[in-house]
């Protein structure tokens, strides 16, 4: 039987680091087993703030891979400030009150003039070079995948253009998501980013989401069929890796400053005082993008004694640092918009055999998949005294060499298993 042709345009391939293309990389590697040739398309040159060249090794060498040179305002913003472009395009956006003239200037500028977002003009050389392409390729249906959501007005064009399938891949919410409202957005800038985004809504022959909470607000919005496909691991990491000899507490990914557990910080400085040997044994490692204003935070309560700040690691020293660590920290941003957010740790997390520590809003999907794989608890920002006993728990079975985590049903979670449900939802359309 003839392999059905995918194309896949995507701004995140590797080199880039992050969660960003762990996705899309692992769906391409197994959709070949369920007679699908996936094609990617993506940036030349994009400006990726964190780089992981470890990741070229995971992408197959028959892969077609197909680019085309993109044009970012990153370049030109540096000459304002170096330092405050790449924070910003990390994702490192400072509280309203402390920023300086030329962020807010930056955030105002990226809101209101890169509509939806900074990659805004890749969208029509796009449309110009993957028109013959998709003619030559034989290519009857494309996945975008966004964010950054300016990929799908690459996808709402040439479904206008030709009689393929459309199916638009949410990462994230669009409107909805945190940062957006730190983007100082104009009256005429909101709609115009609602507008778009109910375009594509409309439009795309189906949606895919990574959570249950952004499928309920989507079906407020469209008719269109909706599908959870989340994030998910690839294979549990086949390495010998013994236990930290301290009570490490870990925490991987970015920790930005709207995202920081003042609550855990006020925990662990009272344990630290209150339980004799607690501060002999704690270590607080942080890796991953870690803003001022967590050390910061981390000083005032007494903690900085106890810091390993690795900064950002490879993919594969992450994975060693989950196996190694004693607990590890998820945390997310007391919000009704973060209750859709689930990060794409969570499912590496879940193998790693290491309990899972995760503070968040209330009724979020990562609670309930804590609680139905066993692999965790979640807190809410208003259980001190229940995520403090927690912690307390979690130390006296690791003086007892028995802290550890019995996780169930995860196969769902699967790279392989999740790639079954995308190759499923190709089908339908």
């Amino acid at each position: 039987m003839e392999r059905k042709k995918i194309l896949i345009i995507t701004y995140y391939w590797p080199p880039a680091g992050g969660p960003g293309v762990q996705r899309w990389l692992k769906f391409v590697k197994y959709l070949p087993e369920f007679e699908i040739e996936p094609l990617v398309y993506c940036p030349e040159n994009p400006h990726y703030p964190i780089l992981d060249e470890t990741l070229h090794t995971e992408v197959s060498s028959g892969l077609k891979i197909f680019k085309q040179p993109i044009k970012e305002p990153y370049q030109f913003a540096q000459l304002f400030s170096k330092t405050d472009t790449k924070k910003i395009s990390s994702g490192i956006i400072p509280k309203a009150k402390k920023q300086s003239l030329i962020q807010k200037l930056l955030l105002f500028i990226r809101g209101n003039f890169f509509i939806p977002d900074a990659r805004k003009n890749w969208v029509k050389p796009s449309i110009e070079f993957l028109t013959p392409l998709i003619e030559k390729e034989g290519i009857d249906t494309i996945i975008t995948t966004g964010p950054p959501h300016s990929l799908h007005l690459i996808g709402l064009e040439l479904k206008s253009l030709f009689s393929l399938k459309w199916i638009a891949d949410f990462r994230d919410p669009w409107t909805t998501i945190g940062y957006h409202e730190q983007l100082k957005l104009t009256a005429k800038s909101q709609k115009r980013h609602k507008e778009l985004e109910q375009k594509v809504l409309q439009a795309a022959h189906a949606i895919i989401v990574t959570s249950f909470n952004t499928k309920k607000e989507f079906e407020l919005k469209t008719q269109q069929p909706i599908h959870v496909i989340t994030n998910g691991y690839d294979k549990v990491l086949n390495v010998k890796t013994e236990k930290d000899k301290n009570f490490s507490i870990a925490h991987i990914g970015s920790l930005l400053s709207d995202r920081n557990p003042k609550l855990l910080w006020e925990v662990l400085s009272e344990l630290c005082s209150e339980i004799a040997d607690f501060k002999d044994h704690l270590e607080i490692k942080l890796i991953g993008v870690v803003s001022e204003e967590i050390v910061k935070s981390l000083s005032e309560h007494q903690l900085i004694a106890y810091l390993k700040n690795y900064g950002y690691v490879s993919h594969k020293e992450a994975l060693e640092h989950q196996k190694k660590s004693q607990i590890l920290l998820l945390i997310e941003i007391n919000s009704t918009a973060t209750k859709a957010i689930i990060p794409g740790k969570l499912f590496e997390y879940m193998i790693s055999e290491t309990p899972i520590v995760a503070i968040g809003p209330e009724d979020s999907d990562v609670e309930t998949i804590i609680r139905h794989t066993n692999t965790g608890a979640y807190f809410n920002y208003s259980d001190k005294a229940r995520l403090k006993q927690h912690i307390t728990t979690c130390f006296e079975d690791f003086l007892n060499g028995s802290l550890r985590v019995n996780a169930i049903g995860l196969e769902p979670y699967s790279r392989r298993s999740l790639t079954k449900q995308l190759a499923e939802v190709v089908e339908m359309v």
